[in-house]
């Protein structure tokens, strides 16, 4: 009761806070898109971009004009081309640790008024969390999946279908729901125009070398949302550890939900997420209609694991996998998309054998294994999303990615600058981020992001995250009680004592009346064994 009453005041306090996600609410108006300028006023000093205050400044959005690869042959069919251009061709560029869309944030791995407090946040095994810290974190996403944003929305027809900006197709969205159309918007078949008549071979954040840096913006943004969302500056996304694992661990209704009795294919009426909408699930659909997913329900969150196709996923990765994967040099190889060799991307993304390294036609595995696994709304790209446990899943990815990262430690030039699919080589702006963000810049280590993984910290680190820190915040959690509990003991006892004291007082002058009461007037004992009796009196 005392989380959901702190939840409430969060979520009140939301709504005057700026957010950082894609189509910003006040960037939405026909004037704007009129004049392609995204560049609001930072409410700090009243300047635009927080100029004033050395922030940031409105600039030209210049973007590469390097080749991309021949797997999307055509231009000026797609909004995502050359993004942002088709909508924005001004926007707020940040100064030092500033970001957002109007500067008014401070980069990952900053906080403080100016942005000039570094903090390292460590992201655990949701199996490390205290009962109390994974209960907060099942209620966090059902507050995000509750809560309106107020300051973001989702574009819900083409730039051509707005006639070029003049009549806006916006609509709002939940905080939870504005990433699952995310993963959507950037992943969608091209509309080249006329029912049913699109471009399938184009996406923007899988199957080539943006794979890895766009889900680590994407989970960065996520956790940066749920922190203002709720008030926890040290909430941090928890990861799932399923090598080796041989069913879905996490599926309980004490965690992601369990499997439904009543249907295999629904989550157990004892959860949360039973009660989940799913949006962005219906591709084929909208391709014939030739519209863009809108953020309405589509029916409620599926999920079978385990009853997939055998024949495609086999079996769950396995420890030995992860090391093989790891072991590749190359990051990317030609052609840089799901047919590439030896290529550590794409073997780890699950389109190259984990034991060899080559590209399997057929076949899922390693992180698609685990989509296909989930046998449900996880297991379509576009509406993955939908299913919570692929933060948990993407934060593992993002964690053998870190482990690549760390034992090869590759140059930016490792990445590729040209010719890889559009949308992917390292100058291009993350597709549907705004403010804007190169694929190239998030090609790094997480340390220098600001958060760590408790599982790559060194050993004594380790054991503090994993082992002692949800102990330490249990006992945090109910110090309050320890400390009342002593008192009230000391209370007790002082009680209790000053009781026996004088019930013993009674008994000594009962004692002496009744020796009064007989005659005695001298003491019936010599000094040495008056003596004798005062120490055991006062004993």
């Amino acid at each position: 009761m005392r989380l959901m009453l702190l939840l409430s005041i969060f979520c009140i306090l939301f709504l005057v806070c700026p957010s950082s996600q894609q189509f910003p609410r006040i960037c939405t108006t026909a004037e704007v898109l009129r004049t392609k300028q995204c560049c609001p006023v930072w409410e700090g000093d009243g300047s635009v971009c927080g100029a004033t205050s050395g922030r940031g400044f409105c600039q030209d959005v210049v973007v590469s004009d390097l080749p991309n690869g021949p797997q999307y042959p055509h231009t000026n069919i797609d909004d995502r081309e050359r993004w942002p251009l088709v909508f924005y061709n001004r926007t707020c560029r940040c100064a030092g640790n500033f970001m957002g869309v109007n500067c008014g944030e401070c980069k990952f791995g900053y906080f403080g008024a100016n942005c000039a407090e570094r903090r390292e946040s460590v992201r655990r095994n949701i199996f490390q969390l205290s009962v109390t810290d994974r209960q907060k974190f099942i209620a966090y996403l059902n507050l995000a999946k509750n809560t309106v944003s107020p300051d973001y929305v989702i574009v819900t027809g083409t730039y051509d279908q707005m006639n070029n900006g003049e009549n806006p197709m916006f609509a709002d969205i939940s905080v939870y729901d504005l990433f699952v159309w995310m993963h959507y918007y950037v992943s969608r078949d091209a509309l080249l125009g006329g029912a049913n008549n699109v471009w399938t071979n184009i996406d923007f954040a899988h199957e080539s070398a943006a794979f890895l840096p766009w889900h680590r913006v994407y989970l960065l943004f996520w956790e940066h949302e749920i922190r203002k969302l709720t008030g926890d500056f040290n909430f941090t996304i928890p990861y799932w550890d399923w090598r080796d694992a041989q069913d879905c661990e996490i599926c309980t209704d004490e965690l992601m939900g369990g499997r439904s009795p009543l249907n295999p294919n629904l989550i157990s009426p004892a959860s949360v997420f039973s009660s989940w909408k799913v949006i962005c699930t219906q591709p084929e659909d909208y391709n014939r209609r030739e519209v863009l997913c809108n953020g309405t329900g589509e029916g409620p969150l599926l999920r079978n694991p385990g009853n997939h196709d055998r024949r495609r996923v086999s079996r769950l990765p396995t420890s030995a996998d992860v090391e093989f994967v790891v072991s590749l040099t190359e990051y990317e190889t030609d052609p840089m998309d799901r047919t590439a060799n030896m290529s550590f991307r794409n073997a780890l993304e699950g389109f190259a054998s984990p034991e060899t390294g080559r590209a399997v036609q057929g076949q899922s595995t390693m992180h698609n294994a685990l989509h296909v696994f989930m046998n449900g709304s996880m297991s379509s790209v576009q509406g993955s999303a939908n299913d919570p446990i692929f933060l948990l899943h993407h934060a593992f990815i993002d964690s053998i990615f870190e482990q690549w990262l760390r034992r090869h430690q590759p140059p930016r030039t490792h990445y590729p600058a040209a010719n890889a699919p559009i949308g992917h080589n390292d100058g291009y702006y993350m597709v549907p981020f705004i403010p804007l963000y190169r694929n190239g810049d998030y090609f790094l280590s997480t340390k220098d992001l600001g958060y760590e993984y408790a599982y790559l910290l060194d050993p004594g680190q380790r054991f503090v995250q994993e082992f002692l820190s949800p102990y330490l915040e249990q006992a945090r959690q109910i110090w309050q009680w320890l400390v009342g509990a002593g008192i009230l003991g000391a209370l007790v006892a002082g009680i209790v004592a000053a009781g026996v004291a004088l019930v013993c007082r009674k008994r000594r002058r009962q004692k002496k009346k009744r020796a009064s009461a007989y005659g005695e007037r001298q003491p019936l004992l010599n000094s040495s064994e008056e003596s004798s009796t005062s120490y055991q009196t006062t004993l």
